[in-house]
């Protein structure tokens, strides 16, 4: 007898013992939640990124607007001088700008009414994982 015939025949599928099943569902459920972990990062980045241009718009706004308001108001002001009292030109000019303003405010305030910061897909996604281990065959 040779010691190759010894040695007991490689396992089989239903040789596989529980310990080993738990094993690798564990597994399985550590790659599951790492995947869904690495899913609702990549929504917020993305949710993040739409807010960041929103509020970068909004600042571009206010200080685009503070120089115009500004420095075109001191030019306004003094072409309507010329036509009336300057109190009554600068307060023209101001209202002026605060229809501007108010413009500006509801545009940015709309734009980021969009922006979700809830991971949607991956919501979905988890909502899915939980359907499948209820039923994992159907």
């Amino acid at each position: 007898m040779r010691v190759r015939d010894l040695q007991p025949p490689p396992a089989t599928a239903s040789d596989t013992s529980i310990g080993d099943l738990i094993s690798d569902i564990s597994a399985d459920v550590s790659q599951l939640v790492r995947d869904e972990i690495e899913l609702a990062k990549a929504e917020i980045k993305e949710e993040s990124t739409k807010a960041g241009k929103a509020m970068g718009m909004l600042g571009g706004a206010g200080y685009a607007g503070h120089l115009v308001l500004l420095l075109g108001s001191l030019t306004l002001i003094f072409a309507l001088g010329n036509v009336m009292d300057l109190a009554w030109a600068a307060l023209i000019v101001t209202a002026l700008w605060a229809v501007v303003g108010a413009v500006l405010y509801t545009t940015g305030r709309k734009r980021m009414r969009t922006v979700n910061l809830k991971p949607e897909q991956t919501m979905e996604s988890l909502k899915e994982d939980a359907r499948w281990a209820r039923h994992p065959r159907n």
